[in-house]
This record gives structure tokens, C-alpha cells and sequence, in this order.
């Protein structure tokens, strides 16, 4: 048998709309041909199809990845810009003749004029000479914004299935599997799906607890119980991208008829709408949560609580800089606290002091209009130091994101009335412990830890947290969908709609 020659590329990026400003092509990191095979052994899933590739003996022709955090509406230059990198490749190896192309994606990527990115992405592949007939495979993140486009434009995408995503690089195996099936048979798979109308917000979304939990569980039986699925996949949706397509949705690639597809479809639609209501999460008050941890405090109680603030979730493209929980901590007098806050020019300012020095700086809350504002606190500074540090867990979220490495930026520690506040000049998803150990703090010796994220922060913390609170604090990512100012969703839709579901 020749060798199966496989062209590589991939676009990743989740899209908050509702975010001030625009993402610059500038934003992204970018890997071109000989480049992108040094990501081959990375904890993510270029790192997975890389792999695989490898053990395989493919022939992998290199083209381009670009990849940026979740952050706002990107420029329409921007993915232009990929597309000429990507198209030079593509056209010149599917003239010279390539098997198949297989593509890391994320499934949530807005520009300013094209609200479906990927499926715009699969219809221009589809229009190059040669490209129609051309097997398509791929992975993509088990929050997209999946689109009639995307299924009909590629034959197989896989989704991740965890939320944490600890399963990023196994996904991209697995569709990588899927494309080694098609070399090995012939049997190339269709695609259908269906959207449920239904809008959850992050904090609905976690794997582990349902509905998702009960909706993956079925997934899993319909593979097992239908040999010509070739993939049966949950996508939760991303809330805060503004989209014809923003929602849950679910969708099988197979081999066999479309009636079964579509009838195992309208299952998961109709298990999903009975329990929409489970996943319209909603946080408690701060001053609940932080009444709870002062009383178990007070009373001698051990351990670390982890309070999340979903309303500046990094992960979901809010700047991670909001003062709400910070401030509320300070109020509270709640102490051995640590949070950490994207702000780099409080970050500048502070290296033109000197450890150990105390000093009054204004810090956060400039990210959005949508939170509280900066904060002006009388602090220590206790270390400067660079951001670079190695992942911990090489199969957390964040190494789905960005592998075995991330970069905070230059970073400053400073502590102001018994709550450690680490400052860092690149927004830093709180997936991984590495973030404070790097630093010189053991998260494991505080009483609280606040973090900017809504479930993907769970897999590091879980195994170190005694108690595990979410907090309702303003911010671009709050979990009230309703207060969002939605224009081109489906509706009736549900929590936007709130009878929509009725029968």
C-alpha cells in the first residue's frame, strides 16, 4: 500500500461577541509547514493527529495552524490572511495529489463578516480545483457552534467529550482513527444533525454532572449499538457567540442509512429539551459564598474552597481582569486568599519597584465595560518574575489549548490585607497549578483561591479543593443569557425564550 498522504491544518479560535474591540491576525500564533511538524509529541490535539500520523506512516503534507485564546470578534483580515497561507499549501499539494485533509478546529470562530468561520473555511476547501471529492476529517472542541455547513462540507468531525477538556488530544486520535478506517475500507461516512433550540451558558456544560453527562452517556450507547456510526457527538455550544448557530446541538457521521441517524438525532434533541432546565446554571451571590467560607474559617474548618467567577471566565474570552470577587475578599477581611488578574500595566508599573516595598496601585477592571472597574488597593510587592512555565497536567484544558507550555507574561506578586493577588501580563486560563507554583505559591497552603473560569478549571483543582463555590458577579460572561443583547439566533430559543419548550 502507498503511503496514505494527508494534508494538515488547522483554525482555532472561540469567539465572544459580545466582547469590546476586535482580535487582530497579530493575536494568533502561527505554525507553517515545516513549523507546525515541531508540534508532533505536544499534549494537544496537533500534537494528537501528529502523532498518530507518525505511528502510522503517513505522508503528512504540512500546510498552517493558527490558534489564538478565546477573546472577541476577529478581524475579517485575519482569517483572510490564514486563508492565503492555507490555500497556497492546499492548492499546490491537492494539485501534486493528496488522500484525504484532516483538520484541528474549534467550531465557535466569528469575524466581523462571516459569523461561521469553519464552515466557511470547509466551503472554500470544497471550492478548489480538486477539492470537492476530497476526504475530509477532523476534531474540534465540544464547545462549537456546530453549523449545517460544517456537517455537509466535511465527511467526519470528531468533538472532544470531556468538559474539562482532558480529552482534546485523544479526540484528534480518534478522528485520526476514523481517517485511517476510510484509507483501510473505502467507506466514506456522511454527516447529519440537529439543533435542539437551546442555549446553555458554560456553567451547564461540565461533562461530569448532567444534562451533559446523561446526554454523552447516550452517545456512547448509540456508537455501541450502531456499527455504522462512525462518531456520535455532544456539542454544548458557546453562549456568547451571537450566531445563527449558537446553541446545543448534536450530529453523527456514518456510514449506514440517514433514517437511523436522524431518528438516533432526535433522541438526544428530545432528551436534551427535557432537561434544558438543568443546564441553565445560575451562581449564588458573593455575599453567600463568602459568609459560608468565613463561617467554616472561623470555625477552625481545614482546607481550600475554590470560588469561581464565571463572569470573567478566561476561557470563554472575558479579560480575566474583573474586581468583583477581589473586592468582595478585601470587604469580607477573608484571609490566606490568592486570586490572580490579567493586568499588564499594573504589571509595568510595579517593576519600577522593589520587593518588599508597599506602595498604592490601581489594578484591574479595565477589560470591560461589564465589570466593576479597577480597584486602587494599598499593597506589598512581594516577587517579579516571567510567566513561563511548564503544564503540570499535559492533559488539562489548557494543554488542549496551547500544549506542554504557557506563557503568562512578565507577572508581579503582591499581597494586600491577607490576600495574595498575582498579576500577569497575558491572560492566563486558570487550568493549571503550574500558574501559581511557578510564582512561588502552593496553592495547597490556602484557604481560598479565586479563579476566572466557569468548569474548565475543575480538573486541577478538584483533587486540592475541600470546597468548590461559583459566585454571580457582572462581567461579559455571566451566566443570566438573557441580559445579553442576542440578534441573530434562532429563536424561540430557550433561556431566552422561557415557553419555548413547553409542550
Amino acid at each position: 500500500m502507498n503511503r496514505f498522504r494527508v494534508l494538515v491544518a488547522g483554525l482555532f479560535h472561540e469567539t465572544h461577541t459580545f466582547l469590546d474591540g476586535t482580535t487582530p491576525w497579530d493575536a494568533f500564533e502561527v505554525w507553517r509547514e515545516g513549523d507546525l511538524m515541531t508540534l508532533r509529541g505536544q499534549a494537544s490535539p496537533m500534537g494528537g493527529v501528529l502523532d498518530y500520523a507518525h505511528q502510522h506512516d503517513w505522508d503528512v503534507v504540512p500546510s498552517v495552524f493558527a490558534t489564538a485564546v478565546p477573546s472577541a470578534t476577529v478581524d475579517d483580515d485575519a482569517f483572510e490572511q490564514f486563508w492565503e497561507l492555507f490555500k497556497t499549501t492546499a492548492a499546490e499539494s491537492i494539485g501534486r495529489g493528496v488522500d484525504a485533509i484532516y483538520l484541528v478546529l474549534h467550531g465557535a470562530f466569528v469575524s466581523q463578516s462571516i459569523h461561521d468561520v469553519e464552515g466557511e473555511f470547509l466551503q472554500r476547501i470544497r471550492s478548489l480545483p480538486g477539492g470537492r471529492h476530497l476526504p475530509i476529517f477532523g476534531v474540534y472542541d465540544l464547545h462549537a457552534n456546530y453549523s449545517r455547513s460544517m456537517a455537509e462540507n466535511s465527511d467526519c468531525l470528531v468533538a472532544y467529550r470531556e468538559n474539562p477538556h482532558s480529552d482534546a488530544k485523544q479526540a484528534a486520535i480518534r478522528a485520526a482513527e476514523r481517517l485511517q478506517q476510510f484509507r483501510e475500507t473505502g467507506r466514506k461516512p456522511r454527516q447529519f444533525m440537529i439543533q435542539p433550540p437551546i442555549i446553555w451558558p458554560p456553567t451547564g456544560t461540565a461533562s461530569a454532572a448532567d444534562p451533559m453527562r446523561r446526554l454523552l452517556k447516550l452517545a456512547r450507547e448509540l456508537e455501541a449499538n450502531n456499527p455504522d456510526f462512525w462518531g456520535v457527538n455532544v456539542n454544548a455550544g458557546f453562549a456568547f457567540s451571537d450566531t445563527h448557530d449558537t446553541g446545543v446541538s448534536f450530529s453523527i457521521a456514518t456510514c449506514g442509512d440517514e433514517s437511523a441517524a436522524v431518528q438516533s438525532l432526535r433522541q438526544m434533541a428530545q432528551m436534551a429539551i427535557d432537561h434544558a432546565v438543568e443546564g441553565n446554571v445560575i451562581e449564588s451571590s458573593m455575599d453567600d459564598v463568602l459568609s459560608a467560607v468565613k463561617s467554616r474559617t472561623s470555625g477552625g474548618q481545614a482546607g481550600l474552597t475554590v470560588i469561581a467567577e464565571p463572569s470573567d471566565n478566561i476561557g470563554g474570552g472575558a479579560p480575566g481582569d474583573g474586581t468583583g470577587l477581589l473586592r468582595g475578599l478585601l470587604q469580607q477581611k477573608i484571609q490566606n486568599a490568592a486570586v490572580c488578574l490579567w493586568d499588564p500595566i499594573a504589571v509595568k508599573k510595579l517593576h519600577s519597584y522593589k520587593v518588599a516595598e508597599n506602595l498604592s496601585i490601581t489594578i484591574g477592571g479595565r477589560g470591560s465595560s461589564l465589570s466593576e472597574g479597577p480597584l486602587e488597593v494599598r499593597c506589598e510587592l512581594v516577587a517579579l518574575c516571567d510567566g513561563r512555565f511548564e503544564l503540570v497536567d499535559k492533559n488539562s484544558h489548557l494543554a488542549s489549548m496551547c500544549g506542554d507550555h504557557f506563557d503568562m507574561g512578565d507577572c508581579a506578586v503582591i499581597r494586600c490585607d491577607g490576600v495574595t493577588i498575582l498579576l500577569t501580563s497575558r491572560r492566563t486560563p486558570p487550568m493549571d497549578l503550574g500558574q501559581w507554583s511557578h510564582v512561588g505559591i502552593d496553592p495547597t497552603s490556602l484557604a481560598v483561591i479565586g479563579v476566572k473560569a466557569a468548569v474548565a478549571h475543575r480538573k486541577a483543582y478538584d483533587p486540592i479543593a475541600t470546597h468548590h463555590a461559583w459566585i454571580d458577579t457582572p462581567g461579559p460572561c455571566q451566566s443570566r443569557l438573557a441580559l445579553f443583547p442576542y440578534e441573530h439566533v434562532r429563536r424561540p430559543i430557550y433561556p431566552l425564550d422561557l415557553d419555548c419548550l413547553d409542550p
